[in-house]
């Protein structure tokens, strides 16, 4: 699915209530903003075609239907949808020694299921994964620490 085809409403002025209301856009989202409009747009093609030099997966091998329907991990275990991912960071690590961002997630699964050459923090490639994936949770409750749904 053409990420452009994916994102066609307007972000709203709901950003400025960062501090209360998760500032996402919907799956079906268009930025405002044509700057963040490309970023999620490069996000939801690296979401799906880039396998970061690694072991020939994708992020959608394992998060199905862009992240947007339950998926499964390597070994087959079933997994949530993404489309809560946002509003659930960051939390806790498993062993409660630190704090989990949705860009160490992403850095984990690159790293981890994919096996491949994680983007550097801060870069455009994985903020504009970490920008798709916020943008499948427009309008969810923010739980940090919450479940994933």
């Amino acid at each position: 699915m053409k990420p452009s085809s994916l994102l066609h409403h307007g972000l709203g002025a709901s950003c400025a209530s960062f501090g209360i209301a998760l500032c996402a856009l919907t799956p079906l989202a268009y930025a405002a903003d044509p700057a963040l409009q490309q970023a999620i747009e490069r996000g939801a093609n690296n979401f799906a075609h880039n396998g970061f030099a690694g072991n020939g997966r994708v992020c959608e091998t394992c998060h199905v239907g862009g992240g947007m329907q339950p998926g499964h991990r390597p070994d087959g275990a079933p997994m949530p949808s993404l489309m809560n991912a946002a509003a659930v960071f960051p939390r806790m690590s498993r062993d409660g020694s630190g704090i989990i961002t949705l860009s160490d997630q992403i850095h984990n699964c690159i790293d981890g299921a994919i096996e491949g050459k994680v983007p550097a923090y801060g870069s455009d490639e994985l903020n504009s994964l970490a920008l798709y994936v916020t943008s499948l949770s427009r309008g969810k409750p923010v739980e940090p620490g919450g479940q994933p749904k």
